[in-house]
């Protein structure tokens, strides 16, 4: 028999969904609707004049070669950023999970990355990636390897991912490490008497039964890449060297902080959140479809 939750009184239910409603009109709601407002103006930097240029701004836009080569570097960090984290974070679960003495001490290490905020993150990174003192470029260079992201764009565009996706692996493997203990150790011994190897064991029992796990998280990261990462590339390189690493977020705040082209960057940011909200779309319209609950 089906429960349901009755309040006494009536008005309790609207009374405790206020907060929230009122924090998404505020930070969500208002935000983009003076962004949806501001793409179709012209104003000057200091906000004392406007002309209303219809879509002149979005025309503007794809009509410019920087920020078509923005999208395209954006696609390559989101998907490899969210590859390496996804795909890190589930070899450390499935790791942890096995193990037996010691586990608190491992999971604890492991989650620690995620207290880190995304600045600092970069930081550390870079410092170990400094092409002068920094330990890991010294040890590439005594390897025959020249490190210096500060001139070479793909190397830069390398430390960002890993910056990127470190910060997000502890996350990943929270998620991943509850599922995995969801899952009933029967079926593995099942399959394991039935001759069952582990490599065929986690494809055909482990991953399908992490399938809403993995879907969420892949939800979540893309999200993560195309916004969250914004202190990381500030961090570390600016959007350099030659724009080498200047994605969607970080344009729109150079060209509308820093180039003050405040109509400009808020077409940017409108279609910014258009291409989130459709990938989204796209995922729970196609992907979901192959995850079992």
């Amino acid at each position: 028999m089906e429960k349901r939750v009755v309040f006494k009184n009536r008005w309790l239910p609207y009374i405790l969904v206020t907060p929230q409603i009122a924090i998404t009109l505020v930070f969500f709601i208002w935000p983009a609707s003076q962004a949806l407002k501001q793409s179709v103006f012209i104003e000057d930097p200091f906000g004392l004049s406007s002309e209303f240029v219809w879509f002149d701004n979005f025309i503007e836009l794809f009509s410019d070669p920087h920020y078509l080569g923005s999208l395209k570097t954006t696609a390559i960090f989101s998907v490899s950023t969210s590859f390496l984290a996804l795909s890190t974070a589930l070899l450390f679960a499935v790791m942890a999970d096995r193990v037996i003495k010691g586990a608190a001490v491992y999971k604890a290490a492991l989650l620690w990355p995620y207290a880190v905020a995304p600045a600092v993150a970069g930081v550390l990174w870079l410092f170990m990636f400094s092409p002068t003192n920094g330990i890991l470029a010294l040890t590439l260079k005594s390897l025959g390897y020249n490190w210096n992201h500060v001139l070479n764009g793909r190397q830069a565009m390398v430390l960002v991912v890993i910056a990127a996706s470190w910060k997000q692996i502890a996350y990943n493997f929270l998620f991943f490490l509850a599922g995995l203990q969801m899952i009933p150790k029967s079926l593995i011994e099942a399959a394991a008497i039935d001759g069952a190897r582990p490599a065929k064991r986690f494809w055909t029992i482990v991953f399908p039964l992490l399938s809403p796990t993995t879907f969420f998280l892949l939800v979540v990261n893309v999200v993560y890449a195309f916004f969250d990462t914004f202190g990381i590339i500030h961090a570390v390189t600016q959007g350099g060297p030659y724009k080498a690493t200047d994605i969607l977020v970080y344009k729109v705040y150079s060209d509308g902080f820093i180039g003050l082209d405040l109509g400009g960057s808020a077409a940017q940011s409108v279609v910014l959140m258009a291409i989130v909200v459709t990938l989204t779309v796209i995922q729970f319209r196609y992907l979901e479809r192959r995850v079992q609950y």
